[in-house]
């Protein structure tokens, strides 16, 4: 800095240090909205413009006059430019004071539709005005008084010139959003990190107007793309991906499925029983999920692939079974739960017919009330005696006796709908399907608490592009909840109960939470008294009954040669777990001083997954030995708050650590790196030239296709519901058919 009648000093960038400012240009904000610099520039507080000073780059001395604005309380703006007539070459520019002019004022004659904004120029006169003269920039004109009240520099942050998102903040700002977490909540954590709102130096619609730019700029291939993308990059990373898109004759993407080597693996394993169902609203374009469900070992849900259609028609569901059962190398599920859709059923007749088709009981039985209100208000012991027989018959003939009853009790033998449920009985009923193990399951809760737990990550308005990212994130958070079942079955020894060694044999083998139900079951055995009833042959049938009770009770055919037994309530046919009704038997026979091996199903152990499934691949492949910027940074982030918990135990700590992250941080901004980002480079535009090279199409986004809803309800309404609703009438000319507002007669008089 000079005085005019002295040599111009050259004052460079790396002179100018200050803590509090970091600045970054927007080229295409005319306002100074410096958000995507990604060096950050800083001046010295105590450096004032004035005339005839120089600086290095035009960059210094926007850096210097918008510090200089900061502390004085206003903000700065472009107003002028000069630049040669040949080449265009910029060299002279104006920076004023943001108030500074006057706002144009639109013609009286245009209406507004919004309310008018408020003014924010009143004409003010400071400036500072630069021209090139070689290489340097020299201040030329500089004006420092204003004619309006300044703000404190506090304030000062919320202006639009010194709101900036740092490359730090960028990155938290990326990481919260891709945890779903919303942009108040972003800006709440940032507020706690920089120690206040206004230390932040952003506002939120900055954060929301950040992340609305960088989806626009991920979306400008189109979604269907973006997703399609994904796909390809998952399945260069990981060979046991498969994907399935259907493409209409314009381009436009129809049905999707997909699942990664995980899920494929896990149905190897537990294919024995699979849940079905299709949700509503799941994504932007109202594309029913449509979740593939299992229990593992853990007796956890476990996904199995998914998909999303354009509609739930029985196309669509044999397309999508179809290509399913060939992602799971052709085996197909020994039993699958759906709900009452004809659709379904329709498409699981057709590709897997030899699999047991169970109907969700719950879907059927919601039903009930609408079907049959008139029995219901009329008869208040209807639901009991309904509930009785369909839940608590143990035996086909005790199901059939107790339907019969109720149809000649309460005259629905000619009621059509129950007879088509009657007819059914077979897929629903719990007394028809305890004999085929289901692993206790009635309805298709799995696959609803599955889309509960989703909703947790994607909501009505996300994208399909960042659907398929958020259903990666869920599906690891259902993995990680499965290693740490895992770790603690491992690492621990579950409390015995009683003093049984069959009981030692089951805490080795079972999973913990398996092991806590038998258990149960063992504890619970206590309870239940064994008699012997009769005999037939080798077999001997034991009647079983709770102490103190004569009903209900329970038969168990025991053969006690083999050590097996049968009971009437065939939990383990169903569940996989010998009941309390066995067992109660087996303490009477003393036979509980070993676990019988055919009473312990592998699905349930700890060994379940030890089988290693040659035809996939769940190996993930690593395109370059490279470490990435996002993992390096990552441990950098872990080592710098280890080094701040300790510098802020001290002033002289504080002190000392700031001194040296700004060296090091000039050192930094010195280095050559030039290999090192050319290195990094390529790695990411190998992958995406591999990626893009590969897309055979542009393929376009699907249309908005509404789901089925809710079905219209069927109940018998009461006459009153019936009467037509009195039509409303004009307050002017009483006639029907419009209001006050839209009156024909009243239209002339206004």
């Amino acid at each position: 800095m000079s005085a005019s009648n002295e040599e111009p000093e050259t004052i460079s960038l790396y002179d100018m240090v200050d803590d509090e400012s970091e600045i970054n240009e927007d080229q295409n904000d005319v306002d100074l909205s410096l958000n995507d610099s990604n060096q950050p520039f800083a001046c010295n507080r105590h450096l004032e413009p004035c005339l005839n000073m120089v600086f290095d780059k035009l960059e210094d001395a926007k850096a210097c006059y918008n510090a200089y604005a900061r502390r004085k309380g206003f903000g700065i703006r472009i107003n002028h430019t000069r630049k040669t007539k040949n080449d265009r070459i910029l060299v002279g520019i104006e920076y004023v004071c943001s108030k500074e002019g006057f706002r144009r004022r639109r013609d009286e004659d245009t209406e507004r539709i919004g309310p008018e904004r408020a003014e924010t120029r009143v004409g003010c006169k400071a400036m500072i005005g630069l021209k090139k003269i070689e290489d340097s920039w020299v201040v030329c004109k500089f004006v420092e008084d204003h004619n309006h009240e300044l703000l404190t520099p506090k304030s000062t942050s919320m202006l639009r010139g010194h709101r900036v998102i740092t490359n730090a903040q960028r990155n938290l700002i990326d990481t919260l959003n891709e945890t779903s977490i919303p942009p108040s909540k972003i800006m709440s954590v940032l507020s706690k990190e920089s120690g206040g709102d206004y230390n932040v130096g952003c506002i939120p619609v900055d954060i929301q107007n950040y992340l609305g730019n960088k989806r626009r700029k991920l979306l400008q291939d189109g979604d269907a793309q973006g997703m399609y993308k994904y796909f390809i990059e998952q399945q260069c990373k990981n060979p046991g991906f498969v994907y399935a898109v259907e493409v209409d004759e314009n381009g436009c993407m129809g049905n999707c499925f997909w699942a990664d080597a995980r899920s494929r693996i896990a149905y190897q394993y537990f294919r024995d029983v699979v849940t079905f169902d299709a949700t509503y609203q799941t994504n932007t374009y109202k594309m029913p999920f449509v979740p593939f469900t299992g229990v593992n070992h853990h007796h956890q849900s476990v996904m199995f692939g998914c998909a999303l259609l354009v509609n739930e028609t029985a196309e669509s569901y044999i397309w999508l079974l179809k290509t399913w059962l060939n992602a799971m190398l052709g085996t197909p599920p020994s039993t699958i739960i759906t709900d009452d859709d004809k659709a379904m059923a329709k498409a699981i007749a057709n590709v897997l017919p030899n699999a047991t088709h169970r109907l969700c009981m719950w879907h059927i039985l919601q039903k009930v009330p609408d079907q049959l209100s008139h029995i219901y208000n009329k008869y208040p012991y209807f639901q009991g005696e309904f509930h009785h027989c369909i839940h608590d018959t143990l035996t086909i003939e005790e199901f059939e006796l107790g339907w019969s009853k109720i149809m000649e009790n309460y005259g629905l033998g000619d009621n059509d709908w129950l007879g088509d449920l009657y007819m059914r009985r077979e897929k629903w009923v719990p007394a028809y399907l305890r004999r085929k193990f289901c692993a206790g399951m009635f309805t298709t809760q799995r696959s609803e608490s599955m889309n509960k737990f989703f909703k947790d990550y994607v909501r009505s308005s996300t994208t399909i592009s960042d659907f398929v990212y958020q259903y990666e994130q869920a599906l690891n958070a259902r993995y990680l909840k499965e290693k740490e079942q895992d770790v603690k079955t491992k690492n621990s020894m579950p409390i015995l109960k009683t003093c049984y060694k069959m009981e030692v044999e089951a805490a080795k083998v079972y999973t913990r939470k398996m092991f806590m139900k038998f258990q149960e079951e063992l504890f619970c055995s206590k309870k239940y008294k064994a008699s012997k009833y009769c005999e037939e042959g080798v077999k001997k049938i034991y009647k079983v009954v709770a102490h103190g009770k004569e009903s209900p009770f329970y038969e168990v055919s025991l053969d006690i040669v083999e050590t097996k037994a049968i009971c009437t309530c065939h939990m383990f046919e169903f569940v996989g777990i010998i009941c309390r009704h066995i067992l109660a038997v087996f303490v009477k026979k003393s036979l509980v001083h070993f676990f019988p091996p055919h009473y312990i199903l592998e699905r349930w152990t700890i060994n379940a997954k030890k089988r290693t499934v040659h035809e996939i691949s769940g190996d993930v492949i690593q395109v370059e030995p490279q470490i990435s910027s996002t993992l390096m940074r990552n441990s950098l982030m872990l080592q710098f708050l280890e080094v701040a918990e300790v510098g802020s135990q001290s002033e002289k700590k504080f002190k000392h650590l700031g001194q040296t992250l700004q060296k090091v941080h000039e050192e930094l901004l010195a280095m050559q790196d030039v290999c090192d980002v050319d290195d990094s480079g390529n790695l990411d535009n190998t992958l995406n030239n591999q990626v893009l090279s590969n897309l055979p199409i542009a393929l376009q986004d699907p249309p908005h296709v509404p789901s089925k809803g809710r079905p219209k309800a069927l109940r018998q309404k009461h006459p009153r519901e019936k009467q037509l609703t009195k039509k409303r009438k004009c307050s002017i000319c009483k006639e029907t058919g419009h209001v006050r507002s839209n009156c024909p007669s009243h239209k002339p008089s206004r």
